[in-house]
């Protein structure tokens, strides 16, 4: 704001109501509120500014200078507001502060409407609360548009750099429901979550397909090594078939752990209620014994006990029972980090607050964008260490030795 105005009647005039709706309580911003007109006065010296810069000698010399003003309605958290842009004869000033065909101030209302996205809120109620909030009509293909301002950001995210060994990751899949074509169809979320030598968690990206397969975790892996991933630890898993093989053709020395959850649900989806609850205590006796010696025992026991009745459930047991209980080998304290899954699904059951309320994604891109700002801010809030972390981080480093590059 120039001295000059700042002297002006006007200046004193829009001072002195500004304190008068302070005192009766009225709202500075929207219409009829004082904050309009001051952030008008601003762009507008700001633009003028800008002019006077671009109409340099350089300019002047080919003939340009200013060609008369036009009008433009500019949206704000301050309310709505009608300024004056200069323009030039050669229609090449390219102004900084609120760009051509821009309407929406960014450091305002745009940064309002990603945070209220990012939490889940739908262009329909973003809309309603920025009219209520700041007496602004903001148009849902706005909002859309605005948005989209993060996907270069998130572009740069999942290509980053990432470290050349990780001592534990995590891989599961999410699925969502995406309009594409006029048609309501599926898509799978591979997302996968580290654990750093630092004993940070660190989200190392999400992958978007029509559907789950070892198949496509290859190529999520594929990408994880392009991006810098050496080797990794100890990976735990779902049960996919072909899962294992898809990490060993990518990082061969890899540890595999398989859910042991999630292996109690594939085991005992075509068993019997009325038997369920009897056969899940006799597995207990697997995973829950003090060594893989008494596991082997108990597997035994399960076959002799139930292999008539369900033998596919006993042999699904039998055929995962190595990387089941591959957590056998490890204290109980890097134990209870690997044998389920449940770390990324904690993080999984974060983003399905945001998301619940999404029956249908209108596109990939809105699902790619909700994800990443979910995402983000689940992590902001992942700076310390895991509980233990030194004496894990050690344990490891003797079980592992060379390949954690710690002294």
């Amino acid at each position: 704001m120039n001295k000059k105005f700042k002297e002006s009647a006007e200046f004193i005039e829009m001072r002195d109501k500004a304190l008068s709706q302070l005192l009766s309580g009225q709202s500075l911003t929207g219409d009829g509120g004082v904050f309009a007109p001051l952030i008008r006065d601003f762009l507008e010296s700001a633009l003028s500014a800008e002019m006077e810069e671009h109409l340099d000698e350089s300019e002047r010399t080919k003939g340009n200078k200013r060609n008369g003003k036009g009008r433009k309605t500019v949206k704000s958290a301050f309310g709505q507001v009608e300024i004056a842009t200069p323009q030039d004869r050669h229609s090449s000033f390219e102004p900084a502060i609120i760009k051509k065909r821009e309407t929406i101030l960014a450091d305002s209302l745009s940064e309002k409407i990603i945070g209220l996205y990012s939490i889940g809120t739908s262009y329909r109620d973003i809309s309603e609360h920025i009219k209520e909030m700041y007496d602004t009509d903001i148009s849902e293909s706005s909002i859309s548009r605005i948005t989209d301002k993060v996907i270069p950001q998130m572009e740069e995210w999942r290509s980053r750099g990432l470290e050349a060994v990780y001592p534990i990751v995590w891989l599961d899949a999410m699925h969502f429901k995406v309009r594409h074509e006029g048609r309501v169809q599926s898509r799978a979320v591979y997302n996968v979550l580290a654990m750093n030598v630092d004993g940070v968690k660190e989200i190392l990206g999400f992958y978007i397909a029509q559907s789950e397969g070892a198949s496509y975790w290859l190529s999520v892996l594929t990408d994880l090594k392009n991006r810098g991933v050496e080797d990794i630890l100890i990976a735990s898993t779902d049960n996919l078939k072909g899962f294992s093989e898809a990490i060993l053709t990518v990082f061969p020395n890899t540890e595999i752990q398989k859910c042991v959850i999630h292996q109690i649900r594939s085991s005992t989806k075509r068993i019997a209620t009325k038997y369920k609850k009897e056969f899940i205590f006799d597995l207990k006796s697997i995973y829950k014994a003090n060594t893989k010696e008494q596991a082997v025992l108990a597997l035994e026991e399960l076959e002799n006990k139930w292999n008539a009745k369900y033998p596919a459930a006993v042999k699904s047991w039998q055929t995962n029972f190595e990387e089941v209980t591959n957590f056998f080998k490890y204290t109980p304290e890097i134990r209870k980090i690997i044998y389920t899954t449940n770390t990324i699904e904690g993080m999984h059951r974060q983003v399905r607050k945001v998301t619940k309320t999404k029956g249908v994604f209108p596109s990939d891109r809105s699902l790619s964008k909700l994800l990443y700002l979910r995402l983000v801010r689940i992590s902001a809030k992942w700076k310390n260490a895991a509980p233990g972390w030194n004496e894990i981080i050690g344990q490891l480093n003797i079980m592992f030795p060379g390949r954690l590059r710690i002294e």
